[in-house]
This record gives C-alpha cells, structure tokens and sequence, in this order.
C-alpha cells in the first residue's frame, strides 16, 4: 500500500471527518473566486458560496468566506475610515443590525440542502439584478439607506452575499467613487463584526472553518493577485461576461441535484 503524499496527510491531520476531496474543492473554488474578484472586482462570493456550500455546507461556506475576506481587507481599514462618509455608513448598519441577526438565524437553523437551493436562486436573481446594470441615481435617503441595508445585511448574513444592494446604490448615486470605494470598505469591515458575532452565538464561526480557512485564504488571494494583473489583458466587458458565466456556473454546481459528481 502506497502512503499518502504529504499534501493529503497534512490535510488529514488537520481535517479529521473531512475527505480530501472536500477541502481539495474548496481550495478550487477559492482561487476561482479570487480570480474574478481580483480582475473584475465583484462576484467572489457568487462564486465561493455555492461551490464551497456544495463540498462542505453553507454554513462553513459562508463561515469561511467571512474570516478570509476580513482578513484580506484589514489592512484597507484606516483609510477607509478616513475617507467614509461615516454618517452614511453607520446609517446603512443600522439596518444591517436587524438584517445580519436575521440572516446568520436561517444559516443556523435552515437544512443545509434547503439552504443550497435558496442560495442557487439568489445567486441567479442577483446574477441577472448585475447583467441588468441598474444603479440608483438618486441621493442617498436615512429611510432608503437603512432599507438597504437591511436587505443587504440579510444575505450578508445568510450567506455573505451583502454586495450587490450596496453597490447598486451607492455607486450610482450623487457620490464621488472614491467615497463610495471608502464607504464599502468601512461598511464591510464593520458588518464583518455584526457577522462575526452571529455567527458565533449559531455555531457556525467554529475550529474546522478557521483550520480550512489557514488553507483557503492563501488560494484565495493567489487568485486575487493573478486575477488583478490579469486586469488589462482584454476589455473590462469581456471579463465582466466571464465573471457572469462563472457565476452562473457555480449556482448551477452548487445545485443538490448534482451531489454525485462532486468530491
């Protein structure tokens, strides 16, 4: 019998119940992820939740992507809070607060195949709410933000999906984008905390997801790195319609149907 290569031992070591196969996966979707983040700037976690959910569960899925994308973005932190308008992004956690409680309770609560299919379709709705472009251009409303971010707070916290509602609205509104870079950056990191906190009080934020996470967050930021100089290769179009294919691949993947040929 031949022994198993130093890869597959340490793996095993560090993920006792997991077969290699699980977090092999894992690390795919996570370079995946990083690449279309990297080179287009959104659509990493339309593309790492349904794919890691799919290996391990949603639960870990979106524990994991959460203690790797806080750990990527901490050192934009400072300037961040520098540049925010932090009147308005303290005005969209405030309705994070209700919103990411909620969502973290159905991650905790909901059946793991129920949740892959609620995931796939809100990848889906969010994958044509993107290609369709649309942005708010109005200026930002107290109501309308703490609205937003309610809803964005809810899949955030269900699945770390909280992008899409805030760049829609902020983006096309009467700010410059170098606060709206700013605004995101503050706002994140600090829903990061509201997550965090959920997920811990539900048991999802546990050892295996930041043990996987040592191994996941390095693939994911080779695939930030690559993808970010990939940036200028071909046109910002062609690579938006690729991020748009691989979304769409990866809820399609990320289906219950196709358990059986995955790892």
């Amino acid at each position: 019998m031949t022994s198993p290569d130093p890869i597959s031992a340490f793996l095993t070591a560090w993920l006792p119940g997991h077969s290699i196969g699980e977090p092999a996966f894992v690390l795919l979707a996570a370079v995946i992820a990083g690449l279309a983040r990297g080179f287009s700037g959104f659509g990493g976690a339309l593309i790492f939740i349904p794919l890691a959910g799919a290996a391990t569960s949603p639960q870990m899925a979106s524990g994991l992507l959460l203690v790797i994308d806080w750990v990527m973005t901490l050192g934009m932190l400072p300037q961040g809070w520098r540049r925010a308008n932090r009147r308005d992004v303290f005005t969209m956690l405030a309705g994070a607060i209700i919103g990411v409680p909620a969502g973290a309770a159905m991650l905790s609560l909901m059946p793991s195949v129920t949740l892959r299919w609620i995931i796939s379709a809100v990848v889906v709705c969010l994958l044509v709410f993107l290609i369709s472009g649309w942005r708010y251009h109005g200026r930002p409303k107290t109501w309308l933000t703490v609205g937003v971010g309610a809803i964005a707070g809810l899949f955030g916290g269900a699945a770390q999906m909280s992008g899409p509602p805030i760049v829609a609205y902020w983006l096309g509104g009467a700010i410059e984008r170098k606060t709206v870079r700013a605004n995101l950056i503050l706002y994140f990191a600090l829903a990061s905390v509201l997550s965090a906190t959920s997920y811990i009080i539900g048991g999802i934020l546990t050892l295996d997801v930041l043990l996987i996470a040592l191994i996941a967050g390095p693939a994911y930021g080779i695939g930030l790195f690559f993808g970010s100089r990939m940036f200028g290769i071909a046109s910002e179009t062609t690579f938006r319609r690729i991020c748009f294919v691989l979304i769409g691949a990866a809820a399609i993947i990320g289906l219950p149907l196709l358990d059986g040929l995955r790892p």
